[in-house]
């Protein structure tokens, strides 16, 4: 029964919501009678309702700005915070590739040293000639990481400064909102969730 009142209310509402525009259209065919069938439908839009001017340029510019230079496309977007986070995850990228870089040059000039026959190296007693080739390997492994990471990261500079520059153009309006909502029913105790669009006209 609760199923068959809620099909005959929101019945009741289409129907009277029909007869509403129904009515609105007759009140206004009167009064636009004399007016031709022809004439085109116009809208004027008010310019003070632009809230916000959008620059399609300006995600480009901050990601051109941030290839040149990290950190100056987030300067472009007033987002100096990231700045030195940007430095500090490009710097790390390059101090762990110039450490494993110097390591693997240490361990390459001793093993040849060893091949030519020196055993003056410093790493006598710690590292055999196998030891060395493996040091090798993995230095440059090492070294080769951290280069791809310092790029990755000088990447995600860019495309960092170009969405930011993205959503300071969102356009977030108090009179358009959409959200979720959640009711509690009195009556039987049971919540019910659902979504709320407003749209305000000024």
């Amino acid at each position: 029964m609760r199923v068959l009142n809620k099909t005959i209310i929101a019945c009741v509402l289409c129907i009277a919501c029909t007869f509403s525009a129904l009515a609105q259209t007759k009140k206004g065919s009167d009064s636009t009678a004399t007016k031709s069938m022809a004439e085109p439908l116009t809208v004027a839009l008010d310019s003070t309702q632009v809230r916000h001017k959008i620059n399609p340029l300006a995600p480009s510019r901050a990601a051109f700005y941030s290839a040149i230079l990290p950190g100056l496309g987030q300067a472009y977007n007033k987002k100096y915070w990231k700045i030195p986070i940007v430095y500090a995850a490009i710097g790390t990228g390059i101090y762990f590739y110039i450490d494993n870089n110097n390591e693997y040059k240490k361990v390459r000039n001793a093993y040849k040293r060893r091949l030519a026959g020196f055993n003056d190296d410093q790493f006598q007693g710690r590292l055999t000639d196998d030891g060395l080739r493996e040091a090798q390997k993995t230095l440059r492994r090492n070294k080769e990481l951290s280069l791809l990471v310092t790029v990755g990261l000088y990447a995600l500079n860019i495309i960092d400064a170009n969405v930011d520059a993205h959503l300071l153009q969102y356009n977030i309006d108090d009179n358009l909102s959409f959200k979720p909502h959640y009711k509690i029913d009195a009556f039987d105790n049971s919540g019910s969730l659902g979504l709320t669009f407003n749209l305000k006209l000024d």
